[in-house]
């Protein structure tokens, strides 16, 4: 048997940029997935922030 190689795919926690404008208690946060060889900078994805009840960018934090 091959042995396993080391996986490129990491799971990162994307966070509202607006909400932590806004002042709104809470924060909107998802977690997902990306493969650090293809994209080793800082993912930015639209996304639902359900307390502000639109879509908004999400970044990735650490």
């Amino acid at each position: 048997m091959a042995k396993k190689s080391k996986d490129a795919r990491v799971q990162v926690i994307l966070e509202c940029t607006e909400h932590k404008t806004s002042g709104m208690p809470g924060t909107s946060r998802y977690i997902s997935t990306k493969n650090k060889k293809n994209t080793p900078e800082r993912l930015e994805i639209k996304k639902y922030n359900p307390i502000l009840k639109k879509m908004t960018v999400h970044k990735e934090i650490k």
